[in-house]
Formats: structure tokens, C-alpha cells, sequence
């Protein structure tokens, strides 16, 4: 069996259905990478864990290798499993995908409630979508129920006001420059306070 306290430690790999020896995982060097990504003082990282500063200290300087109590400190200290403590980030090549989108050169989608004007169509296989919406709508009783997705969204008022609808919360009176952020399959409706038609930007996660 392997040794889960040694820094050094070996990972078995799976290759074409059969075991491997991977890459062996510097558990100290991964200890300090994760506390860094969270912005954290060796100070406060050993707070998190329990852990006295002299030992996490030592821990990722690879001059101690921690009990398996001591992993299970850092784990949760890092909001992490004990496994993920030895599974590097996923190493991925750098991406280049990029589009542009004019002003007002957006997909138009219109409604009864929304004017949409889809964002970043020359796109696929995103991760978001982003889109601009004039809302047209001024009561609640303009739309036919709740509107319901997939995934979580992101609201963010450009000019106007409008008043935000969701099914578990009480409505919301927004104004240029507020923002919510929501799940998706919660039922929602946004409506324009303004004389005019209100203008937001809705970003909507595409991965459930």
C-alpha cells in the first residue's frame, strides 16, 4: 500500500483500461500552490486547518510529512478532499478563442416582454451566454408564468430601472449599475420601471 504521507507520493494512473504509474505528486509544492490560489498567509491557512504556522510551514518546505489527521486538517481547511490534496490542477493548453461584437450587431431575438440581442454568436460550444435585453415588459401580468433554465445567471442593469421577480425572494427594485446573480431554474421575471424601456445585460451558464 502506499504511503499517503510521503510528498513524493506515486498516483496510479489509468491508461487504455490498464494501471500506469503517473507522475508523482510534490505534496508540498501542492499545499503551497493551493493556498496561494486562495490569497492566504501561511498564517491564515494554518488557522484554517488547525494546524500551529511552524508546522505548515514545514509541510510545505517538505521538511515534515503530515499524519493522515494532519491531511484531513488541510483538506478541510482548504474546502477540498483528502484525495484532491494529490490531484494537480488539470494541466490545459492555453486557449485563443476570442470574438468580437459590434454595437447593436448582435442576433436579435424579440418577445412580447424582452428585446435580446444575442452576444459572441460567432461562438460555439460556450461555457456562457451572454446577451443584451431592452425590456419591454411593465407588469408582471405581461408574462405568461415564470421563466425557468438551466444553469445559473448573472444580471447586470445598464440604463433604467427595472424590478426583478423571483420565485422565492421578494421582488427587487434595480437602478444602473446593480447586479444579481441567481440559479436559473428558480422562476423569474424582470420588468422596466423606466418611461422608457430599461436595458440589461444577462450572462447565463450553459453547463447546468
Amino acid at each position: 500500500m502506499s504511503d499517503l504521507t510521503n510528498p513524493g507520493i506515486l498516483r496510479i494512473a489509468r491508461v487504455n483500461g490498464e494501471e500506469a504509474l503517473a507522475d508523482p505528486i510534490d505534496l508540498a509544492e501542492r499545499v503551497r500552490a493551493l493556498r496561494k490560489a486562495r490569497g492566504w498567509t501561511l498564517e491564515q491557512a494554518a488557522q484554517a486547518a488547525g494546524l500551529a504556522r511552524s508546522t505548515l510551514s514545514k509541510i510545505e518546505n517538505g521538511q515534515m510529512s503530515p499524519t493522515y489527521d494532519g491531511l484531513k486538517k488541510l483538506a478541510e481547511g482548504l474546502s477540498i478532499s483528502v484525495p484532491q490534496l494529490f490531484t494537480p490542477p488539470r494541466a490545459t493548453a492555453a486557449g485563443g478563442r476570442m470574438t468580437h461584437t459590434p454595437s447593436g450587431k448582435g442576433e436579435a431575438h424579440v418577445t412580447t416582454t424582452y428585446e435580446h440581442e444575442l452576444l459572441a454568436g460567432a461562438l460555439t460550444r460556450k461555457s456562457m451566454l451572454p446577451y443584451r435585453a431592452r425590456i419591454r415588459a411593465r407588469s408582471f401580468d405581461d408574462f405568461d408564468g415564470w421563466v425557468r433554465h438551466d444553469g445559473e445567471e448573472f444580471l447586470f442593469v445598464l440604463t433604467g430601472q427595472i424590478r426583478l421577480y423571483t420565485e422565492f425572494y421578494s421582488p427587487i427594485d434595480m437602478k444602473r449599475g446593480d447586479s444579481a446573480y441567481y440559479d436559473g431554474s428558480m422562476g423569474h421575471n424582470v420588468i422596466s420601471l423606466s418611461p422608457e424601456d430599461a436595458t440589461i445585460l444577462w450572462v447565463t451558464s450553459l453547463d447546468g
